[in-house]
Order: C-alpha cells, then sequence, then structure tokens
C-alpha cells in the first residue's frame, strides 16, 4: 500500500493523543530516575494524570507534559504545582496538546501563563509496506557508504559527543524561532543520563567509515519515540539523516512497535526529513510558560534585609 494512502488511515484523535502524551510522560519520568540515580535533586510532581519535572536551571526535561487527558484539573491542584516550582525559583513549561480538554488551556490562560510557542507531533504507522520500503532504503544507504549501526557500550561516548556537535551546529530553516535552547555541555550531561532509560537504543551513522551522525529511540508499549538525532555539519545533505531514520524505524517495526512518533519545531529541517520519509502531522502541542514567582516571605526578605 502506497505511503499516501497508509497516511491517510493514520487519523488524528483524542485516544491515540492520549496513548501519544501518556509515553512522553513515561520517558520524561524515565529521564528524571536516571538523574535522580546520579545524585541529582529531580522535583517530580504528579497532577491530573500528567507529570511535571524540575532538574535543575537549563534542564530539557522540565516541563509538565501530558496534561488534559488522563484526568481534571483543578485550581488547588494546579496551585499546589506552582508553589513547588516556586520554592526553586522555576519557570513552569507546559506542553499542552491540541487535542487536549480545552477547559486546561483556559485555565492556564487565566492564571497567567504565557503562550511562547508550538512544537509539532507526527506519527508514522509500521506497517508491512512501510517495512519493505525501509529495508530497500537501507540497501541503497549502504551503497552509497552510509552505514547505520546500534551504538555498543564502547561507542556511548562517541554517540554523546556526536550528537552534542551536532545540535551545537543547528541548521537553518524558515520558522519560528525554537521556544528552547541548550549550551553543548548542557546536552552532554543530558544525553550521558538518558542513554542508560529502559526502552533506550542509540544508534551511530558511518558514512565512507567515518562516523557521521547520531539517532536514538525510546521504544514503550509498542510506540517508538524518535529522539536525539544530530549529523555533523561536514556530513550533512548526504543522507546521513534519512539513513538514521531508516534504521531506527526498521529497528523498532522488528521489535513490534506498530506506531512511530517524532516531535520537532514547526517548518524545521527535522519536520522536513520525517514528512519526506512519510510522517504525517498528527497534531501540535502549543507551549505555555508560567515565570516563577518569589513567595511574599522571600519578597520581605528583600525589601528589609537584615
Amino acid at each position: 500500500m502506497p505511503h499516501d494512502i497508509m497516511n491517510r488511515m493514520l487519523t488524528a484523535s483524542t485516544t491515540l493523543a492520549a496513548r501519544i502524551e501518556r509515553a512522553e510522560c513515561d520517558t520524561v519520568l524515565a529521564f528524571a530516575a536516571q538523574l535522580q540515580a546520579r545524585g541529582i535533586d529531580v522535583l517530580i510532581h504528579e497532577i491530573g494524570g500528567a507529570s511535571a519535572v524540575f532538574a535543575g536551571e537549563g534542564q530539557p526535561i522540565n516541563k509538565l507534559a501530558g496534561l488534559g487527558f488522563a484526568g481534571g484539573v483543578d485550581e488547588g491542584s494546579l496551585a499546589a504545582l506552582e508553589r513547588a516550582f516556586d520554592a526553586r525559583s522555576a519557570d513552569l513549561r507546559v506542553e499542552l496538546a491540541t487535542l487536549a480538554d480545552p477547559a486546561v488551556g483556559v485555565l492556564l490562560t487565566r492564571r497567567g501563563y504565557e503562550l511562547v510557542g508550538y512544537e509539532n507531533v507526527l506519527g508514522l504507522p509500521l506497517g508491512d509496506d512501510i517495512v519493505r520500503g525501509l529495508s530497500r532504503g537501507k540497501e541503497t544507504d549502504a551503497g552509497r557508504g552510509v552505514i547505520v549501526s546500534r551504538a555498543t557500550a564502547d561507542d556511548t561516548r562517541a554517540w554523546i559527543d556526536t550528537v552534542a556537535d551536532g545540535f551545537s551546529h543547528p541548521d537553518q530553516f524558515d520558522g519560528p524561532p525554537p521556544t528552547e535552547s541548550f549550551d553543548r555541555q548542557t546536552i552532554v550531561d543530558v544525553f550521558a543520563a538518558s542513554t542508560l532509560a529502559p526502552g533506550m537504543a542509540l544508534y551511530l551513522a558511518r558514512r565512507d567509515g567515518a562516523i557521521a551522525g547520531g539517532g536514538a529511540v525510546r521504544i514503550s508499549n509498542r510506540l517508538a519515540q524518535l529522539a536525539g538525532a544530530a549529523t555533523l555539519p561536514a556530513h550533512r545533505r548526504r543522507g546521513v539523516q534519512s539513513a538514521l531514520l531508516r534504521a531506527r524505524l526498521f529497528d523498532a517495526a522488528a521489535q513490534g512497535c506498530d506506531l512511530a512518533i517524532v516531535t520537532t519545531e514547526p517548518a524545521s529541517k527535522s519536520q522536513e526529513n520525517v514528512q519526506r520519509a512519510g510522517f504525517v502531522l498528527l497534531y501540535a502541542r502549543a507551549v505555555l510558560v508560567r515565570r516563577a514567582q518569589r513567595s511574599s516571605a522571600v519578597d520581605r526578605l528583600v525589601a528589609c534585609p537584615r
């Protein structure tokens, strides 16, 4: 069955979005657990079937994910979460799916959350026709000298450095600026912890024998979440990203996944790459932020220093 027919069968729905958002929560929690295992003080707060995490200033997993699906959110529970973040002088970032309960967005905006941008969630059903196409594509990649393989434990440091270097030199694209960015050391630290999370698999791409890029996939409940893909600048526009994508999708299908998901910045090169591979836009997430507020006790200390 051709890609276009297969993709028309993948219809965005609240049920599908709930499955994807639950997987997003699980991944955030898995990464948080790895940071905790390293002795990092991580705030984890469950609210309305969703998960909020704060792992320190500037960490990519600082967010509230999955809100508006599994349960309602009231003023009291949200206020308690806000107090927990305020106690750490932390902004609260909410990634709210467009298929979530609209009442959640009303509540957030009423409480002063600011809309700062969007991100897109795209999906690809991993049917037999897709797998056959991926197999042919892998053969073509190899013929062009691009080989993708699972990273071994000995490859982990090379994978981290490769992906961090790739992210440090982002592609330019005709879209809105990203809602967040991170320095190289933060990226290295996060990847060093997240590579050990359950369900994570790392991949390295080599072009004519030289390491050219890397990518990751986390598998949970037959859903493959693609992440951490980057190509070194010297190897871009050579099919490395496409080869990394094909290898991860092929292996995910072999492990029983029925759906692959990727989150991208709107109009980014990453979105262009996955749409070329057959992914379709399922829904967007609005990114809303509540700025940290000092407690009245702190304000009094600042106003009346001893």
